[in-house]
């Protein structure tokens, strides 16, 4: 697995709407927020509103074209995607995976992006990093924790221990170590069946999600454990549940606790939850692809190489 060389001040940045569309006045605050953290930013035709195709950012010819241009550009040192929402499956098929290979660069982006991530690291074998996007607001206003992390993020000092805060919870002890993979619960049970199936076999699979009913949270967690992820990983790393509640009517729903405890736990693999990591603040940064260590009865994770 390589590990693209990192960004430094006065880098030249591709900022890409892989997914939904940006706000027609939301840009210009977004390159302002680049440009203070110390890097040159690029902005490529799916981040302008007029391109935009329905929700999507523009059609996926553009998107996927902006993608391939991104990665192929020697003055482009990384890649920032402004927001997530919806669409980057559709590029997946459109991809020349092994030309974007031959260029490996540090890919940023979280949610719907997972889709991306899993590409990036079982075709190209190149590590990608799970992080806040910009149109979020967080890149010029998150806490301390989020844009500590951010930070080490791109500048490539996410090695080593990552502190996890105090919210971290052990639900099943043990220790493991492998490629962290995963990323939104439904974006990786939407790859099951398709050339772009996340593989889990030997390790830590992390997962989280934000505005799903919780009877669609059973329903993802119950796909993978029928199609064997949660048996295949080394140990699995559950993130926030935001907003993931049981809708008006269906109060009588498990909590998202008695699904993890029916579906998850009798996979008997260390089980470290809780991480501030998703949807929401405080968000750590995580380097996808890399081989961390875990250690659930110590609620610590590192990373590796």
């Amino acid at each position: 697995m390589l590990t693209p060389s990192s960004l430094y001040p006065g880098a030249k940045v591709a900022l890409l709407c892989l997914s939904s569309f940006v706000a027609q006045d939301g840009l210009e605050s977004i390159v302002d927020d680049i440009k203070a953290l110390g890097l040159e930013p690029v902005v490529y035709p799916s981040c302008y509103y007029v391109n935009h195709h329905g929700s999507f950012a523009a059609d996926d010819a553009q998107r996927a074209k902006d993608l391939q241009d991104a990665f192929a550009d020697g003055e482009i040192k990384g890649i920032l995607c402004l927001r997530g929402g919806n669409g980057a499956p559709r590029l997946l098929p459109l991809l020349d995976w092994k030309e974007i290979a031959r260029h490996p660069k540090p890919f940023f982006g979280c949610s719907d992006l997972t889709h991306i991530h899993i590409a990036l690291n079982q075709r190209c074998r190149m590590v990608s990093y799970h992080a806040p996007m910009p149109a979020d607001g967080w890149w010029g206003s998150g806490d301390t924790f989020t844009l500590t992390y951010l930070r080490r993020a791109l500048f490539g000092a996410l090695t080593g221990p990552l502190p996890l805060g105090e919210a971290a919870e052990t639900l099943q002890g043990g220790k493991a170590r492998g490629q962290l993979c995963g990323g939104s619960l439904t974006r990786v049970r939407d790859s099951l069946g398709t050339p772009w199936e996340l593989d889990t076999k030997g390790k830590l699979l992390f997962l989280e999600e934000v505005d799903l009913p919780l009877w669609q949270i059973d329903n993802a967690l119950t796909q993978l454990r029928n199609a064997g992820k949660l048996d295949d990983c080394a140990g699995i790393l559950l993130g926030r549940w935001a907003n993931c509640t049981a809708p008006a009517g269906q109060e009588d729903s498990l909590s998202i606790q008695e699904i993890i405890e029916e579906l998850v736990l009798p996979c008997n693999k260390p089980v470290l939850a809780g991480l501030p990591c998703g949807h929401g603040l405080p968000t750590m940064s995580l380097p996808m692809g890399a081989v961390c260590a875990m250690d659930a009865d110590a609620k610590a994770l590192e990373v590796l190489v």
